[in-house]
């Protein structure tokens, strides 16, 4: 049987043209191609990956392999492994926050399960490996005390709030400073001041993704943040029915006007699955947020039906058991892949392309 030969130089070539997620830039520009061997035939590569690319990490790998199937189907074997690359978090903003990925959820009206999605993406992350920080700017309603289970009061240490610790996300919450059944009435000024200092004095440490459960409606607080640094996005929260749609679609205009941009849209809410019967119930219509991201030209990311144990979980302050719940966490994994695909997709569209050697 004839020797297979794969030329090392023309491997290199193949992937040098697999940018990586985070950066959008070339992995092997990025000296994240750790180790390449070629022996009989087979192909081996190890593949630094950040953190941040956690949740993708697996699809990461299947496309790196993809590609060297399609270039080299003479190939005995083809074997990526992935491995740890360290990329410090910049400081973005004139607040001095060190994180990759700011992300606002938001919603055009309560009541339709923001800050539950809120919570259970910035869990989801988190369980892919990512850094994940998650703020409540929900100044008039905070709920992600409550969903949870965290009813501590942050210490100060050198002048700076230390974030709450709760299942390996840093957490920060109004609901933490002021007792609970106490009404928090603040103008304009007052919200600005309490989310800046949120933002600029809490020690977040070095984060991959800052999610941020913003208030529902249309108020200030957007202004607020899109002044304060650069976020990478917003996902906005809504129910299929018409009435929620319409306050959707204000809320993504809302984001528009402030040169937030859209990550997608989730449908919460879906539909009703009995489980005595197995009959499938559409109590608030079905596919009203699908629809109406495609007539807006945004992004959708998935749906979540209505389940009697996320309700459960968040009553009991255990929402991180969504995860845990098989007949929930293949939403919450699906909607967690698609956001972070997406932010990929932006990163290497803005790319820069590689610069030209002056000889």
């Amino acid at each position: 049987m004839p020797e297979i030969v794969i030329d090392r130089d023309a491997v290199r070539a193949a992937l040098d043209t697999f940018a990586d997620p985070e950066t959008g830039r070339s992995i092997v520009q990025m000296e994240q191609l750790k180790d390449l061997v070629i022996a009989n035939g087979r192909i081996q590569v190890t593949l630094g990956l950040t953190s941040w690319t956690g949740p993708i990490a697996q699809q990461t790998r299947a496309a790196v392999v993809e590609i060297l199937r399609t270039q080299f189907p003479h190939a005995a074997e083809v074997e990526v492994d992935i491995v740890d690359h360290l990329r410090p978090a910049e400081k973005i903003g004139e607040i001095g926050l060190a994180a990759k990925s700011v992300i606002a959820v938001g919603s055009g009206k309560g009541g339709v399960g923001k800050s539950t999605i809120a919570a259970s993406l910035a869990y989801s992350l988190a369980a892919g490996g990512a850094k994940v920080g998650l703020l409540d700017a929900d100044v008039y309603g905070p709920s992600i005390p409550h969903l949870l289970g965290v009813n501590e009061r942050p210490q100060a240490v050198n002048n700076r709030l230390q974030p709450i610790v709760k299942d390996d996300l840093r957490v920060m919450s109004m609901g933490f400073l002021v007792p609970a059944g106490e009404a928090v009435v603040w103008r304009g000024p007052m919200l600005h001041g309490a989310i800046t200092q949120f933002l600029r004095d809490t020690d977040w440490g070095e984060l991959d993704y800052l999610i941020i459960d913003m208030p529902p409606g249309t108020g200030d607080i957007a202004l607020t943040l899109s002044q304060l640094l650069p976020l990478s996005g917003a996902v906005v929260v809504c129910t299929p029915q018409d009435v929620a749609l319409l306050d959707a679609v204000k809320a993504i205009a809302m984001f528009g006007k402030v040169s937030i941009p859209i990550l997608g849209v989730v449908e919460n809410m879906s539909y009703f699955i009995c489980p005595d019967t197995g009959k499938r119930y559409d109590i608030f219509g079905s596919g009203g947020a699908r629809r109406k991201a495609a007539e807006l030209e945004v992004p959708f990311l998935g749906e979540l039906p209505i389940n009697i144990g996320i309700r459960q979980r968040g009553d009991a302050g255990e929402t991180e058991g969504n995860l845990h719940d098989e007949e929930v966490a293949k939403y919450l994994e699906l909607i967690c892949q698609h956001l972070v695909q997406n932010l990929a997709a932006a990163r290497k569209s803005q790319s820069p392309l590689p610069g030209l050697s002056v000889l």
